[in-house]
């Protein structure tokens, strides 16, 4: 502001140099106040006016809007860290504090030189890897280390201790501004699968910053009773663990309200009813609100001792028809369906259809029909996860193209991750078309395997570049 003051004040002073050359001006001389230099003086005092203002109204995304403000970026896959991060911005505008907000595809080192304060809240997926909109960042700004010195910095790592490493790239991220010379305003805040306790110390850090005291705990919203309205085994028969349909009707209406890329976290129970657990379990939404009813599809888990797991095992087998199930949908903005009608290329495995058939559904309930479909399980006859559904939609032309893939059927095609490769041309023009690619299914072997396929077909700078802009989605478990 005080530079755009000062330009201003320049753009006045000629013009008022301008004019009082104008007053003393001869008029038969022809030098530095004749009417014609005068008249070019002004002109030029209007134009530098008028470019100061045209400037400051185009202002640079890499720009702070304010040098007291604080930027709060997320970095997240299943959008929980942007839950997260909008919170965060809600207590800092509690205590007066300016924010800006952005998804850390948004973010550049340029913009980061120029903040004083930013607080990250950094999700990590599968093994320790990126969001995937985090990739590009990832990938051309902590390569090495930026001139960040005038940054005071503060990192919320967001994983799960069942995978070997931990919060990884919360982590990576924080030693990657330390190295570019930023300040931490406190230590890394790492939080285990939502752990409250964590969160609460990482609230108290926020509302030091923000000067605020005695504001409420951050708390995940409460679970609603859902009722067991149906269970069906989908592949009878099969080598692979059971795996089941299942239906859930909420107690009030209201509830029937998400968008198909959504998560159903469900808080299970052990064998009797009034024993629940803590850890939550999360399951893509596989149907639409107006169908009534949230479909999940739940394949049986087991333990090194056999027993089933909490989660798998409560739906699948010791709930009953009836039965009440605590469960609360999680917006998923990381996975929703284009807003627009461009092309659709879904991939996926196993209980993967979940998350694939809801924007199929979605899609298909839009008029939008240019969609490509590559579905993998083991054996046709019996690992048909709602696959007749898939056979339905394409001969209704709601599908282009259906590929369907059987491991244990082909020597050469077996995964899914193979016909992509064999259909390199085809995806090629698909993605030329201007397609978003969804992959929904397992983080073993399926999902980097497909992404390797994209990156050897594409490039990795078109692979980047889609995952930036939000076309290569992914929900992968």
């Amino acid at each position: 502001m005080r530079a755009l003051l000062g330009q201003l004040a320049i753009g006045l002073a000629l013009l008022v140099v301008a004019a009082c050359c104008w007053r003393l001006q001869a008029p038969a001389s022809i030098g530095v106040g004749s009417p014609r230099n005068v008249a070019a003086a002004g002109a030029i005092a209007l134009a530098w006016i008028g470019f100061t203002v045209r400037m400051a109204a185009r202002r640079t995304p890499d720009e702070p809007h304010d040098a007291g403000g604080i930027l709060v970026v997320h970095a997240s896959q299943t959008g929980f860290a942007t839950e997260l991060a909008m919170k965060t911005a809600d207590e800092l505008r509690a205590g007066g504090k300016p924010v800006d907000i952005r998804g850390i595809d948004d973010v550049t080192p340029a913009m980061l030189a120029q903040a004083t304060r930013a607080l990250f809240v950094a999700s990590t997926t599968g093994e320790g890897d990126a969001p995937d909109a985090a990739t590009a960042f990832r990938q051309r700004a902590m390569r090495a280390p930026a001139a960040l010195g005038g940054l005071a910095y503060g990192v919320l790592a967001l994983g799960d201790r069942d995978y070997d490493d931990f919060c990884a790239f919360g982590r990576e991220l924080d030693a990657w501004l330390r190295a570019s010379g930023a300040t931490p305003l406190f230590d890394r805040v790492d939080v285990d699968n939502g752990d409250e306790g964590s969160l609460r110390h990482w609230q108290h850090q926020v509302a030091h910053v923000a000067g605020t005291t005695g504001l409420a705990d951050w708390r995940r919203p409460a679970y609603q009773p859902w009722r067991l309205v149906e269970r069906r085994l989908l592949n009878p028969g099969s080598a692979g663990g059971p795996c089941f349909h299942v239906a859930l009707a909420p107690s009030d209406e209201t509830h029937l309200a998400w968008d198909a890329g959504d998560i159903a976290e469900v808080g299970p129970r052990r064998h009797r009813a009034d024993e629940a657990t803590h850890p939550h379990r999360e399951y893509s939404i596989a149907s639409l609100p107006t169908d009534g009813a949230i479909h999940l599809v739940v394949r049986q888990m087991r333990g090194e001792d056999g027993d089933l797991g909490i989660g798998s095992g409560w739906l699948t087998e010791h709930a009953a028809i009836g039965d009440t199930i605590d469960l609360r949908v999680r917006r998923n903005a990381g996975f929703h369906a284009p807003a627009d009608d461009r092309p659709l290329l879904l991939v996926g495995n196993g209980t993967g259809i979940a998350g694939l058939r809801a924007l199929l559904k979605a899609r298909i309930a839009q008029g939008r029909y240019r969609n490509w479909m590559v579905f993998g399980e083991r054996h046709s006859a019996v690992d048909r996860l709602h696959v007749d559904e898939l056979v339905q939609w394409h001969a209704e032309g709601g599908i282009e193209r259906l590929d369907l893939v059987w491991s244990r059927e082909s020597a050469t095609e077996r995964y899914v991750q193979d016909r992509l490769r064999a259909s390199a041309e085809a995806l090629r023009g698909f993605v030329a078309d201007g397609a978003s690619i969804h992959v929904c299914g397992s983080l073993a072997g399926m999902a980097p395997g497909v992404d390797a396929v994209l990156r050897a077909t594409l490039g990795d700078v078109t692979v980047d570049e889609l995952a930036s802009t939000g076309r290569y989605r992914r929900d992968v478990y």
